[in-house]
C-alpha cells in the first residue's frame, strides 16, 4: 500500500505505515501533513487520557492539549474546526489494539464543536473541545468482538492498578448520561446440539469441575452450560471428548482463567464419556 488513495477502510497499518503514506509525524493523536495536505487525527482507545466515543454514527474527537484547558485556536486543533473551509482533508484512525491504526476513512465535522469537562494529564478537571466528525462514506466501522472484549479487559487492568481515590476520582470525572456505541462483528460456531445435550445427560445435573448440584432449574431441568476443553475459537473440536457440563460460575471461571489444573480435572471426565 503505497498512497491515500489505496487505503480502504477496515485497513491495519503500523504507525511507520501511516507517517509513510501521509507524510506527517509519527507521534500525536493530531498529526498535520503540508505534503499531502490532510489531516490525520487518531483515537487511541487503549490509552486512558481521552474520552473519544461513537454516538449514532458521529465520533466525537478530543482536540489536542493534554494539560490545563484547550484551546479552539491552538495548532491542529485550528485546522480540524476550519477543515470545512481550509480544504485540508482530514483522516480518521482508530487505535484497539496496541500499535496498530485501522482506517476508519476521510471524514468531516458533523457539527460545531463544543466543549466539555475531562480530567487532563495530571488528574485535574479541564475543558476540552470536542469535534463531532463522521465518515463521509457514512459508515461507521465495525470491530470484531474479540478485539472489543480485549479492549475491556485491557481498561479493566489499567483501573485495577489505581488506588481507591483514583477510581473514586476517574469515576465521577467519566461518567455521563450518553453511552458510547460501536458495532463488533462475532464469529459464531455452529456447535453440535447432539454433542452439547450427550455431556449435560453425562453430568446428570452435576457440574463437572466444582462437582455440585446445578444451581437453579430450567423448564424443569438441572442447568448447566456446556463448555469446549479446548476452545473452538482456538482450533478445538466440537466432539464429545472435548466438551463438558458446567455451572454457570465454573464456566465463566474456565473462560477467565482457563486454569491447567481445572483444564486436567475436566479432560478426564471427558475422556471417560
Amino acid at each position: 500500500m503505497d498512497s491515500i488513495e489505496d487505503l480502504k477502510p477496515g485497513a491495519e497499518l503500523s504507525n511507520d505505515e501511516l507517517s509513510q503514506i501521509f507524510g506527517c509525524g509519527n507521534s500525536g493523536g493530531m498529526r498535520r501533513s503540508k505534503k499531502t495536505n490532510s489531516l490525520i487525527i487518531v483515537s487511541d482507545h487503549t490509552k486512558a487520557l481521552y474520552e473519544d466515543r461513537w454516538l449514532e454514527g458521529v465520533m466525537h474527537y478530543t482536540g489536542m492539549g493534554q494539560v490545563g484547558d484547550q484551546s479552539l485556536d491552538f495548532m491542529q486543533n485550528k485546522t480540524l474546526a476550519q477543515s470545512g473551509s481550509n480544504g485540508v482533508a482530514v483522516h480518521l484512525f482508530e487505535v484497539h489494539k496496541p500499535h496498530v491504526y485501522t482506517y476508519v476513512g476521510e471524514v468531516a465535522l458533523a457539527a460545531k464543536p463544543y466543549q466539555e469537562t475531562q480530567a487532563d494529564a495530571e488528574g485535574s478537571n479541564r475543558k476540552v473541545w470536542i469535534f463531532p466528525v463522521t465518515p463521509k462514506t457514512g459508515a461507521v466501522p465495525s470491530i470484531p468482538v474479540e478485539v472489543y472484549r480485549d479492549l475491556e479487559e485491557r481498561k479493566a487492568k489499567q483501573a485495577r492498578r489505581l488506588s481507591d481515590e483514583e477510581v473514586a476520582l476517574r469515576a465521577r470525572q467519566t461518567q455521563r448520561d450518553e453511552v458510547g456505541v460501536q458495532s463488533a462483528t462475532v464469529t459464531q460456531h455452529k456447535r453440535n446440539p447432539y454433542v452439547a445435550e450427550e455431556a449435560k445427560r453425562r453430568a446428570k445435573g452435576v457440574c463437572e469441575l466444582c462437582e455440585q448440584p446445578a444451581p437453579f432449574s430450567k423448564n424443569g431441568k438441572p442447568y448447566l452450560e456446556t463448555h469446549h476443553i479446548e476452545w473452538l475459537a482456538k482450533g478445538g473440536k466440537d466432539r464429545i471428548e472435548n466438551t463438558v457440563a458446567l455451572c454457570p460460575n465454573c464456566h465463566r471461571k474456565m473462560h477467565l482463567l482457563d486454569r491447567e489444573a481445572d483444564v486436567r480435572v475436566l479432560k478426564a471426565k471427558a475422556s471417560r464419556a
